[in-house]
């Protein structure tokens, strides 16, 4: 599975902009990789094990764990566990506000929307952590959200789930700046808008004023994937939206997306999605 680092993929519907992912039955170790976006999501295990990185913090998540991640956070997960099963639930802030100036709005939901307030990553209390997932229990259960009362039914439980965690004084973090712009994330986008051209170690070090073997490390210390392994990911995104969208021919595709070797566009792109292009095309 292959994310964009940041993701434009719209969640939910206009009406109710909730939505949520069972992931499971991997064939194989995978690495999600590094992506942020505004939604805030929370990450429910349910078996096997998991590793999560949340702004550089890492976590192993166990079964029956629950973790945050506030909007715009660097994060990505992966696993060697092939009995790893969890849920990602994903929902704009705006989804449990209320339009109204009242205490609530004013002192969390507010602070909470423009990040000078935010979740902590992970419950450490035991029996609060499993009120939690008793609550997304009933939540995943009334996905989707197809009519009125179960577009009430999640919101009323996700604002069970928000009193709850007030119960725990610590449980939100005040943040003084916001979330700055950092190098991580100026250098992934950079990465992200040079996807198609022939980016190199020597031209990331040339634009940030850095040495290849600085980038090169930095790299697989902060996200835990080599360059070459997440510029491909982000060239299969790309290439992926064009079989989808376009009748293009797969060559155009493959040099399109920064590919210069068409053979190697294949293979890459069969070992990611299990299938060749051209039988994705057809499938789609």
């Amino acid at each position: 599975m292959y994310l964009e680092l940041k993701e434009n993929i719209p969640h939910g519907t206009k009406e109710c902009p909730y939505d949520q992912y069972f992931m499971h039955n991997a064939p194989h170790a995978f690495q999600i990789p590094v992506h942020w976006h505004d939604e805030l999501e929370i990450i429910y295990i349910k078996q096997g094990t998991l590793k999560i990185s949340i702004d550089e913090q890492l976590y192993n998540a166990v079964p029956g764990s629950v973790y945050f991640v506030n909007p715009k956070e660097l994060h990505l997960m992966g696993t060697e566990d092939l009995n790893a099963a969890y849920y990602t639930l994903l929902f704009p802030l705006e989804f449990i506000s209320f339009q109204s100036d009242d205490q609530l709005e004013t002192t969390l939901l507010h602070p909470l929307r423009n990040g000078s307030l935010q979740f902590s990553h992970e419950i450490h209390d035991t029996s609060r952590n499993k009120k939690a997932a008793a609550i997304l229990e009933q939540v995943i259960a009334r996905h989707p959200c197809h009519n009125i009362a179960r577009h009430l039914q999640i919101r009323c439980l996700l604002l069970q789930l928000l009193v709850m965690l007030l119960e725990d004084e610590t449980f939100f973090r005040k943040v003084e700046h916001g979330t700055p712009t950092t190098f991580q994330r100026e250098l992934l986008i950079f990465i992200q808008s040079h996807y198609s051209e022939p980016l190199s170690l020597a031209m990331l070090a040339k634009h940030f004023h850095l040495s290849e073997k600085y980038i090169s490390r930095y790299f697989k210390e902060h996200f835990h994937i080599s360059l070459i392994q997440y510029l491909n990911h982000q060239r299969l995104i790309q290439a992926k939206k064009l079989l989808e969208t376009t009748e293009l021919p797969v060559t155009e595709i493959a040099l399109c997306c920064g590919f210069n070797n068409v053979s190697y566009f294949i293979r890459t792109f069969k070992k990611a999605y299990g299938m060749s292009p051209l039988r994705y095309r057809r499938k789609r």
